[in-house]
C-alpha cells in the first residue's frame, strides 16, 4: 500500500467514524494496516491540518478528522513542524490572510 493509499484509508476510517477515537481504537478499526503505518498516517494527517490529535491526561491519543477547509488554510500558511503535534487548532496555526 502507498503512503498516499494509507493515508486516504485512514482519514476515510476517521470520516466514517464522524467522532473522535483513540489512536489504538484506529488500528483496531484498519486491520490491514499495522500499528506503525497507522501513526506514519495519522503524522502526516496531522501536520497537514487534516486531523487533529491530543494528548489527554492518562496519555492516550485522541484523533478527529478536521473540519472542512481547515488543512488548506495550514498548507497555505507554510507551517513546518518537527514534532508530532499533539493538539491542532486552526486558530493557533492559521494566522495569514487570504
Amino acid at each position: 500500500m502507498t503512503m498516499a493509499m494509507l493515508n486516504d484509508r485512514i482519514r476515510t476510517t476517521l470520516e466514517q467514524l464522524g467522532t473522535e477515537c483513540p489512536l489504538e481504537e484506529i488500528v483496531d478499526l484498519c486491520p490491514d494496516v499495522t500499528w506503525n503505518q497507522v501513526f506514519l498516517a495519522i503524522d502526516h494527517l496531522s501536520r497537514t491540518g487534516q486531523v487533529r490529535v491530543r494528548l489527554d491526561t492518562n496519555r492516550t491519543y485522541w484523533v478527529q478528522i478536521s473540519p472542512r477547509g481547515e488543512h488548506e488554510c495550514l498548507r497555505s500558511s507554510h507551517v513546518d513542524s518537527d514534532i508530532f503535534e499533539h493538539e491542532l487548532s486552526a486558530s493557533s496555526v492559521c494566522t495569514h490572510t487570504h
